[in-house]
């Protein structure tokens, strides 16, 4: 018989260890963005550890954004909340380099957001609704320069950041505003947006259009569909143009 598998040793520093366990205690206590965190020598007891430790550890969680160092007269640490921004930053450093395709991106949009057009159906209030309309406005006649091209993909993408403000469910709206954010930077730098594209401006255009009727008289099935086609459709296109731009890098 093969020998038992011995258990894996958790092989993180010290200091980092530390900065979990402040992170699980500030859980625990129902602290909440702006509390004070115990001084360093209320820390230093707390955790049991050497100042230096727990010196590396707060730099950690402020490195983190989940904490925020002020000096002077009232100063100290406090709990911070990470804004989106530096979320979505974060997560897309990691991204960075992993060489993402617009297919693997749509691999998920195609799951999350048809679902959350069906949500949303009848229950956008009318003001979320004119500012779907007034996105979709800015592109309402067909791009005739490279730039405005760039500028349509921006604002449709914006379209559907706007859809995901209005859910109820923040990890499912982060997620959606990540990858329409993804998938602009995706555009500009690898100059999807070029040529100008008519067929992706037209039926993208016809989508949402109809897909803000839909939400507006609460047909939820109906929202459903129309976003599944829209992902489909865009899917499609934005791949010819990835594979058009790789042709143009290809030597004869």
């Amino acid at each position: 018989m093969p020998p038992a598998s011995t258990p894996s040793k958790d092989k993180r520093s010290r200091p980092v260890k530390i900065a979990e366990a402040i992170k699980d205690w500030v859980v625990e206590q129902h602290l909440q963005a702006g509390d004070r965190l115990p001084s360093e020598p209320e820390m230093i007891e707390r955790f049991g550890m050497a100042k230096s430790t727990i010196r590396e550890a707060m730099r950690i969680l402020e490195a983190q954004g989940l904490v925020k160092t002020r000096t002077g007269p009232g100063g100290g640490s406090f709990v911070h909340e990470v804004s989106e921004e530096r979320a979505r930053a974060l997560l897309g450093n990691y991204f960075y380099f992993k060489d993402l395709t617009v297919a693997d991106i749509y691999q998920l949009r195609r799951a999350l957001e048809p679902e959350l057009a069906a949500s949303l159906a009848g229950r956008l209030s009318e003001t979320a609704l004119l500012q779907l309309e007034d996105t979709v406005a800015a592109y309402a006649e067909p791009a005739k320069t490279v730039d405005e091209e760039r500028e349509q993909h921006i604002a449709s993408l914006r379209f559907h950041a706007i859809l995901a403000e209005q859910s109820d469910n923040d990890l499912l709206g982060f997620l959606i505003r990540f990858m329409a954010n993804m998938l602009s930077d995706l555009t500009v730098y690898r100059q999807l947006y070029a040529p100008p594209n008519y067929e992706l401006w037209a039926k993208g255009k016809d989508y949402q259009q109809r897909l803000i009727k839909a939400l507006r008289y609460g047909k939820s099935d109906e929202a459903r569909q129309i976003m599944s086609d829209h992902m489909a459709t865009a899917q499609h296109l934005m791949e010819s143009q990835e594979a058009e731009v790789a042709r143009r890098f290809i030597p004869e």
